[in-house]
């Protein structure tokens, strides 16, 4: 039946009747993942010398059909734009904070990051949280949308595990400047700093991070499924945290470096500075009352043991009389 007619019959108005969207074709997904690779390594190629790079490879592909993969990754060419200080009304874009910054210790600056990754079919897109000073990956999460719900969560836990660091950077995505993302960050406190836009080297570290991670894990492999998407590259982070080392850290492997250098009490859950004077003199009158606690319980302990040991000697003195001997 045609679609004129069934709109009719529901008495629906054709202009609001879409198609479902198709799922991507494998021709697509495989020339998406030669684009991603030619992205990461020049960032500066636009859709039209991608086409022509590609097409010199074997790959007949037009610039048209680069540009709408590239929209459906979710990159894009970096390059000066014009009218850079015009921003979207309703959100609120944020100074980037972090320039000429002496940048010395752990929790003195964290970012986060969106890159995309691909499946043998699908893809997925990734966010990490990173201590600058340490390279530490702090948390991370895998989605199939671009919502902001994943990006949320992973900040969300990387506060609840490690407490709140001073800077927090992101880049002007729209995942970062919405109202629920900031306001888990200026409820604590924290400053929050914004790369420039189309200023990949801004967030240098989050970049080079994901240079790795594909290189080392993702290219190497083709994901089937999300679920083992999820804990190949789970293993990787533990790897690249844990094991492997890191040239600017002197051969020190992240999570070394990030203990060796953590503040003395800085710790994680239950380990946590407190971010407030008050909550520190809340920690401290805490404290003190528990050591109260603890003397008034040792004080009735020792009462408590005189009677006992009082009512253990008469007893044993009665029983030595019965026996016909003299009490001591």
């Amino acid at each position: 039946m045609p679609v004129v007619r069934r709109c009719a019959l529901l008495d629906v108005p054709r202009a609001a009747v879409y198609r479902w969207p198709s799922a991507p074709r494998a021709h697509d997904l495989e020339t998406m993942r030669l684009i991603d690779e030619l992205h990461l390594k020049h960032p500066f190629y636009g859709a039209r010398k991608i086409a022509v790079v590609l097409t010199q490879g074997g790959h007949k592909i037009g610039r048209k059909r680069v540009a709408r993969l590239m929209r459906l990754m979710g990159i894009e060419v970096l390059y000066r734009k014009p009218n850079l200080s015009r921003r979207h009304p309703q959100h609120k874009i944020y100074p980037y904070l972090l320039r000429n910054l002496d940048i010395n210790r752990v929790h003195q600056v964290w970012s986060c990051d969106i890159t995309y990754i691909p499946m043998s079919q699908g893809f997925l897109y990734l966010v990490a949280v990173i201590d600058w000073h340490s390279r530490m990956v702090l948390s991370w999460r895998l989605s199939n949308t671009m919502d902001k719900s994943f990006c949320i969560e992973a900040v969300a836990e990387a506060l609840d595990k490690y407490g709140a660091p001073e800077i927090f950077n992101t880049d002007q995505g729209v995942q970062f400047t919405c109202e629920a993302f900031i306001t888990q960050l200026a409820e604590r406190g924290i400053k929050i700093s914004m790369d420039g836009k189309g200023r990949c080297l801004d967030n240098i570290f989050c970049e080079r991070l994901w240079r790795s991670l594909k290189y080392e894990e993702v290219y190497l492999k083709a994901y089937q499924t999300p679920q083992e998407a999820r804990e190949e590259i789970g293993k990787w982070f533990l790897f690249y945290n844990n094991e492997r080392p890191h040239q600017s850290l002197k051969y020190k492997t992240p999570c070394a470096f990030f203990e060796a250098t953590l503040p003395c009490g800085y710790g994680g859950q239950g380990g946590v500075l407190p971010t407030s004077p008050q909550a520190q003199q809340q920690q401290k009158t805490d404290q003190t009352d528990k050591e109260k606690e603890k003397e008034k319980e040792d004080s009735q302990n020792e009462a408590n043991l005189i009677p006992s040991t009082n009512a253990s000697h008469v007893l044993h003195a009665g029983a030595i009389n019965q026996q016909g001997c003299f009490p001591p």
